[in-house]
Parts: C-alpha cells; structure tokens; sequence
C-alpha cells in the first residue's frame, strides 16, 4: 500500500491511514455472505459458492440444486460523520451498502431462490445477520434466467439482495490543547 506516516496523527504532517482494523472485504466478506446465505437457504456447504474464485470449480451436474453469489455494486454513501473526538483521535462514520446478486441454479431453483427471498424477511435470521455487523434494506423480485451449460438449459432465478453497515474506522486526528496565538488590541 502506501508510505505510513512516522507516528500516524495529526501531530506531523504527511498522509493519515486508519488506527483501527478494517471491517471484512473481498475473500473475508465472500465467507461471511456464503455463510449467511447457506444457513437462510438450507443449501449444503459446498453448493454456495463466491461467483468470482481465483480457480473456478468446475461446474455441478444440471440436475444440482445450488446458489452462486458475489458483490455487485457498492454504492457510496457521501456523507461520512467525524463523531467521538477524543485527545486520541476521531472516528468516522460511514454507512456502506452491498448489492449481492444471488443465482439459484438447478431442477429446484425457483424454490430455492424463493425460500432464500422468504427467509431473509425472518426477524430471527436477520438478528443473526445483524451479529454479523449487516442489516437487511431489502430484495429485488426473482428474474428467471435459464442459462446455456454444456448443451444443456439449465435453470437459473437471479435475485439483488440489499445489504447495509455501519463501517468506523480511527484516525489519530489529535485535539488541539493550545495554540501559539496572541492577541493585540483591547
């Protein structure tokens, strides 16, 4: 990545990077949303897959019922929040949205793809979601959408899920105790 200032805070000039660890991205999120979808859908461990891989699996049988997912867009929230200035540092506050694109292949992927869509409307799945640090802001309808494989149609139903959190990342931005000001005139 960069050059790391010396000391990282406001107390020197140069570039700040933040104090605090980063929330789950790429592989870390990929595992997190696999998780998230397997345990919604009732898919088995191994027909939940990233829709990007370094090394692509090959591709299951057309009679396999199974789901492929990714990240698609992230949209950008403008209005990030400085808040809990301390002699420290500061946080920023920022609201980040995930578009995933969930695929449900197979003899029973409209089912599937249904039981998913139904299942994140549950409270107690999305609690167990929120544990995840993600909330839900909502479904797209499901897109049939057969796909050509090997010769073969094989079903497919797309749906957009909607994801959203709270990312807060640490800067060493100080507080200024006293400044060398001074003052002339009455």
């Amino acid at each position: 990545m960069g050059e790391r200032p010396l000391n990282n805070t406001s107390t020197e000039r140069g570039w700040l990077t933040p104090v605090s660890d980063d929330p789950e991205y790429d592989l870390a999120l990929d595992r997190l949303l696999s998780r998230w979808v397997r345990n919604v859908s009732g898919l088995p461990d191994k027909l939940v897959r990233p829709r990007w891989q370094k090394e692509q699996p090959p591709l299951l049988p057309v009679d396999t019922n199974w789901c492929a997912f990714g990240v698609i867009s992230v949209p950008v929230d403008n209005g990030p929040a400085f808040t809990q200035q301390t002699d420290e540092g500061v946080q920023l506050w920022r609201h980040e949205a995930f578009e995933c694109m969930a695929s449900f292949y197979g003899p029973g992927g409209m089912a599937l793809a249904s039981r998913f869509r139904d299942g994140i409307s549950v409270s107690q799945n999305n609690a167990e979601l929120n544990e995840l640090g993600l909330s839900l802001g909502g479904c797209s309808d499901l897109t049939p959408f057969p796909e050509l494989i090997n010769q073969q149609w094989v079903r497919r139903y797309d749906m957009t899920v909607h994801l959203r959190r709270k990312v807060v990342r640490e800067y060493g931005i100080k507080t200024i105790l006293s400044a060398p000001v001074q003052f002339f005139g009455e």
